[in-house]
């Protein structure tokens, strides 16, 4: 069985005020009591009758955090019988002052000032309706401040609390965002990868496959045009692989990659010669002065041009030319791959992540893609790249 801390360190505490308050109500001035019952200055004898009372008023302290207000106003009440019937507390209110304590630092503002507020009138209203004694005005002052005194210490606890809490939930606040912050860079970064890696496979791969079916058929009947397309494979597999390590010598923390430069619009020509001899009749036409492209926005154009050409190759039929064109203005940079193949009839886009790569590029640099069938046949693969001044 599981005990409650709390509560059983407020029952002790209610014992320990219990004996103390006992221990104060029995030995206080006492020589100064007569045998007639009550003390010249108004004091009563202590008796069983007052015990009794004194530890009804430290009872309520076993409840202190977990009903404050209550439990205070209960002490009070009995602390108040004692005052109106004579007798004496010792240090008056020790139960009480601790109940005041216990109020001003477990509820709210409002609550704290309504529990100073009920001490002081009890205190008042026992001094009332008690038997008159010689107390002056500064035995008065000094119980309002000793009460005004402990509700502070129990006001600067509350505050010192939440102060700890505020910092605790900042510095959780803090760390959630430093975690989320993380896993967007890693999924920004994955996302990042996979773009390159499925550039650089599915373009040379849709390649060789096409090469390979060429070669296949033309084996037995012209062995030399097999052997070219068999070259042409090897070729385009050496390429692969050295895009391939370039990617992953990136990846690795244990040894120093070998790192090229990254293809750009300088490359396009390459790449269209590339496509020619793969079997798709490629036309490049560029217009405007070309300046000097930001490196990101290069490769973007570039990887959007290859998915353009690989998605043609692959999806168009046979017989499908494909127009690339690239047009250079004061601000802008528009990048178009178009074929005049089969379309996608009843498809708005061709499915695959290459797509969906080329659009996230382009939203990078904040170009503005459209892919679709165009109205005559055809596919377009089209985006647009604003420059800044200078660029």
């Amino acid at each position: 069985m599981r005990i409650d801390r709390t509560r059983f360190h407020d029952t002790v505490l209610a014992g320990v005020v219990a004996a103390a308050s006992v221990a104060l109500f029995v030995l206080y001035d006492t020589g100064r009591l007569p045998s007639g019952g009550l003390a010249v200055d108004g004091i009563r004898e202590p008796d069983p009758s007052g015990v009794l009372l004194v530890l009804l008023a430290c009872a309520p302290v076993a409840v202190r955090r977990r009903w404050p207000l209550a439990a205070l106003c209960a002490g009070l009440v009995t602390e108040t019988l004692l005052t109106a019937f004579g007798y004496s507390t010792g240090v008056p209110g020790l139960s009480g002052l601790v109940l005041l304590y216990s109020v001003a630092s477990n509820r709210g503002l409002a609550m704290a000032l309504g529990g100073l507020l009920i001490s002081v009138l009890a205190y008042t209203l026992g001094a009332a309706a008690g038997p008159p004694r010689a107390t002056s005005l500064s035995d008065h002052v000094v119980v309002a401040m000793v009460l005004v005194s402990v509700w502070g210490a129990g006001r600067s606890l509350r505050l010192r609390r939440a102060y700890r809490e505020e910092l605790r939930g900042r510095a959780a606040r803090l760390e959630r965002a430093r975690a989320a912050d993380t896993r967007a860079a890693r999924a920004e970064e994955r996302s990042r990868i996979a773009r390159e890696l499925h550039d650089v496979v599915a373009h040379h791969v849709s390649v060789m496959t096409v090469q390979a079916a060429a070669a296949r058929k033309v084996l037995s009947s012209d062995p030399g045009l097999a052997r070219e397309a068999l070259t042409a494979i090897e070729h385009t597999g050496r390429m692969a692989m050295s895009e391939m390590r370039n990617i992953v010598g990136v990846l690795r923390t244990d040894a120093r990659a070998e790192l090229g430069p990254q293809p750009g619009m300088d490359d396009l020509p390459a790449l269209v010669e590339q496509m020619r001899e793969a079997g798709l009749p490629t036309q490049l036409i560029v217009e405007g002065e070309p300046p000097p492209l930001p490196a990101g926005v290069d490769l973007a154009a570039y990887r959007l041009v290859q998915e353009g050409l690989t998605n043609s190759m692959r999806h168009a039929g046979a017989g499908t030319e494909a127009v690339v064109t690239v047009r250079h203005a004061p601000h802008e940079l528009d990048v178009r791959v178009a074929d005049d193949g089969e379309g996608t009839a009843g498809e708005p886009a061709r499915p695959g992540h290459g797509l969906v790569g080329i659009r996230e590029r382009v939203a990078l640099y904040g170009g503005i893609l459209s892919v679709g069938p165009l109205p005559g046949g055809g596919f377009e693969v089209r985006a647009r790249f604003p420059l800044k001044d200078g660029q």
